[in-house]
């Protein structure tokens, strides 16, 4: 089959066995360096984007996608907002709530976010009904004073099921002797448990007529929270009702409400990848080792070629196309790897757990009960090229070397 000599040539010198051990040492160094680092590339990111995953969907059980708030002012045709967004293909669900930040009282004080909701509608936006561990969201019957407190909330305030605790909101009211704090006590009625810190210790709901009689709010609501189809086009939809609306409202999304979370997650990912990158950096430096080697070794031979006619240009190809096909053989190496090492990670985690009586990953501690992975094609795709522009990098120097070899002086003393 018909080759261009370069190629056939750099084929050649890869399979031939080499006469200098230490030069095929250095290129298999050179194989392994470039498949450890692209196979932790791979494990590693794809472990981060799990986290990330796991912390954005149980986040986002509990928090809108996006919200439509009255501005500066409680929303009072919150009814209207709701109709038409349940009118948008865009939109799963809609709901009405108010948000106040409040110091609740047990047998210890926390702060936290008091949140009323309609029980009828919270199941629409937000996983609540089905996070409840105590209770049932529907016992936030108007009238009834009812409150659900995150699992770690009710620990830290020393309460249970069936106990009063005390809500005292900022808002102040006015009185024959003064403005005084708003506060009313209210009964625990339910446990919920969403498995992220921020909401177990500090988020607590009631029902939504109930905060509005004690605030005095009328019919008007904080806003209305949305539940969409795709979340990515959370701004967009949102902006898109409240124009509907025609008023003046704030509009925001899970990503600005969480900007600094999901900054901070990227950006960890980040560093983390550039660090391991240079593993594959080790790796192709050991290609520049091998390949500076080879040349020095191929130099009788590399003369003779430029005898029989071969332009320094093919010479030049002729081992970039050697040391290329080292660098494709360790990607695809790493590839292969990576990708295994990703999908039976759990498994392993699990083998070294019961192998050494040891749990790496408390679920008290970290609220997943395995290790969470997110292979993401884009992310194996930037790997394989980074790692293929850094073997082709590395061959460029021993290549150009190899080009400028003067037959008369390779030959002189052979």
């Amino acid at each position: 089959m018909f080759k261009p000599i370069p190629v056939a040539i750099g084929l050649r010198y890869l399979r031939a066995k080499r006469r200098n051990g230490f030069i095929s040492f250095i290129s298999l160094a050179s194989i392994l360096g470039i498949a450890l680092g692209v196979t932790a590339l791979i494990t590693t990111l794809a472990v981060m984007s799990g986290f990330q995953k796991e912390i954005r969907d149980r986040m986002l059980g509990m928090a809108a996608h996006a919200t439509v708030s009255g501005y500066g002012e409680p929303l009072q045709d919150w009814r209207r907002a709701v109709q038409v967004a349940m009118n948008d293909a865009r939109v799963v669900g809609a709901a009405p709530y108010v948000e106040k930040e409040a110091l609740i009282s047990g047998a210890n004080n926390q702060p936290a976010m008091l949140r009323a909701v309609d029980p009828a509608q919270e199941g629409k936006v937000s996983e609540l009904p089905a996070k409840m561990v105590q209770g049932r969201i529907a016992d936030l019957a108007p009238g009834s004073f009812n409150i659900v407190l995150g699992k770690e909330l009710a620990i830290w305030l020393g309460v249970g099921v069936g106990d009063d605790v005390i809500v005292t909101l900022a808002e102040f009211r006015s009185t024959p002797v003064g403005g005084v704090q708003t506060m009313k006590r209210f009964k625990v009625s339910g446990i919920f448990e969403a498995g992220y810190n921020e909401f177990d210790k500090g988020l607590a709901v009631v029902n939504l007529s109930d905060l509005q009689r004690v605030l005095r709010m009328g019919d008007g609501v904080t806003g209305v929270r949305l539940k969409l189809h795709d979340m990515d086009r959370a701004f967009e939809v949102a902006r898109d009702l409240a124009l509907q609306l025609k008023g003046p409202y704030r509009v925001s999304d899970w990503t600005q409400d969480n900007a600094n979370l999901f900054r901070a997650l990227k950006m960890e990912k980040t560093v983390m990848a550039i660090l391991l990158s240079l593993i594959v950096a080790m790796g192709a430096f050991n290609l520049v080792s091998s390949q500076v080697m080879l040349v020095t070794d191929k130099q009788a031979d590399i003369a003779i070629l430029r005898t029989l006619g071969l332009t320094p240009g093919q010479v030049m190809r002729t081992f970039m196309v050697q040391g290329g096909l080292i660098g494709f053989i360790g990607t695809v190496a790493g590839v292969i790897g990576g990708v295994t090492l990703t999908l039976n990670l759990n498994r392993i985690l699990q083998g070294i757990e019961q192998l050494f009586g040891v749990q790496l990953l408390p679920e008290d501690v970290y609220y997943i009960t395995g290790l969470p992975t997110d292979m993401q094609t884009g992310d194996v795709v930037a790997i394989v090229c980074a790692a293929l522009l850094m073997a082709f990098l590395a061959t460029l120097y021993p290549a150009w070397r190899a080009s400028r070899t003067a037959p008369a002086e390779a030959l002189r003393y052979e």
